[in-house]
């Protein structure tokens, strides 16, 4: 493997592996024409990762990571007026901690796996799932990614007020399948396109790993609703291509749903009825070049490139096809792009596009997004004033 070599600011050795530059590798969409994206950005809360769900009591729930003095907390997001065209600013939508520290992290945080993180949340009929991954700070001084050692799933009865610690064994998922993120529908999960649970697992196909960023490739497993929390109920895409889809309860058959080398995140997908498609956003972190190099491989102010692609697909498992593309993210290197399905507008041509960053986007950022589909005449009415400057 060709090493890059590279000083850092205070003198010390960063070199790191020179993967081939970061091009996505799918075909632009053909169903979604144009994308306008509001020159504003919104900030709230503080924190990273913000895996989002539209609860049975018409909150949004989200959990954050690494702040507040603790690993991870609960934030619960009100919505003050229900028209998502005109949502701006906190004067429309507020959002509170509701639990500082939803597990014993003395307990769960071992030598070898120092770090705790919320991969996913999802509420079905008021009841909510979140899961959670095990991390170290990396451990490849070549190529320092966050590497998730092993997850599992808690269950809170009480809006998020509590968890029950003991839903699953802390080794509920390992290895590859170590970081779960929900697959989301609508309020209380309504909407949903069967009687199951689908989660996406990021991966690294040569190392069998799982990582919080450059990945290789994304997993998908589905679990009856009701069985969700039986590891032994869970099954995995194994089909040959999207027109087939199979699965396997046997976990090794699992082959890749999306796939971009060295480039895929722990990335969160959400269904837009109102389109009719999937749509995920990808992101990991590049050099200057466009070549993969983890945040974690540099040091502040040394690394700060991350690049984004938003996908659609008509189905969980694909085709996935391109519709947007960011090579210079964000402020400082954002990451970790969602959307939350209660704030899409009917038609599903208004989208928000939650996310988090380093440095001075460590918080909830929140970007409107408008779509042009294949055949609209134009963007939606209200999309006038994303790019309005004096």
């Amino acid at each position: 493997m060709k090493i890059r070599e590279i000083t850092g600011i205070d003198g010390d050795r960063r070199d790191y592996y020179l993967y081939p530059k970061a091009v996505p590798p799918y075909e632009k969409s053909d169903y979604i024409d144009q994308v306008l994206p509001d020159r504003f950005r919104y900030h709230s809360g503080d924190g990273d990762m913000w895996p989002l769900t539209w609860a049975e009591d018409d909150m949004i729930y989200g959990g954050a990571g690494d702040n507040r003095g603790c690993p991870m907390n609960i934030w619960r997001i009100k919505t003050l007026r229900f028209l998502p065209e005109k949502l701006t600013c906190t004067g429309h939508w507020c959002m509170d901690v509701i639990n500082e520290k939803p597990v014993d992290l003395n307990k769960y945080c071992t030598p070898a796996a120092p770090y705790v993180k919320p991969s996913g949340l999802l509420d079905i009929g008021g009841t909510l799932y979140l899961s959670i991954e095990a991390q170290n700070y990396g451990d490849n001084p070549y190529f320092c990614r966050q590497r998730n050692l092993h997850g599992w799933i808690v269950r809170s009865t009480d809006a998020g007020r509590s968890f029950d610690p003991e839903t699953t064994p802390r080794d509920f998922f390992r290895g590859r399948l170590s970081s779960c993120h929900f697959l989301q529908f609508g309020r209380g999960y309504s909407g949903a396109r069967d009687s199951y649970v689908y989660a996406y697992f990021p991966c690294d196909l040569e190392d069998g790993g799982s990582y919080w960023e450059n990945n290789d490739a994304l997993l998908l497993g589905r679990v009856p609703k009701e069985k969700l929390t039986v590891r032994d109920s869970w099954e995995f895409y194994c089909g040959k291509d999207s027109l087939h889809p199979a699965w396997s309860r046997e976990e090794e058959l699992a082959v890749p749903v999306f796939s971009y080398y060295k480039m895929t995140g722990a990335n969160h997908v959400a269904y837009n009825a109102g389109i009719q498609r999937y749509l995920m956003g990808n992101y990991s972190f590049v050099d200057e070049n466009l070549n993969p190099r983890p945040i974690h491989q540099m040091r502040y102010p040394e690394s700060h490139y991350s690049q984004l692609t938003l996908y659609e697909a008509p189905e969980p498992w694909g085709p996935w096809k391109l519709f947007y593309r960011d090579d210079r993210w964000g402020s400082y290197g954002d990451y970790q792009p969602n959307f939350p399905v209660k704030w899409m507008t009917e038609d599903g041509r208004i989208i928000y596009m939650a996310s988090s960053g380093s440095w001075d986007d460590y918080n909830f950022v929140v970007q409107k997004f408008a779509l042009k589909l294949k055949g609209d005449k134009a963007f939606p009415e209200k999309a006038k004033y994303f790019s309005y400057e004096l």
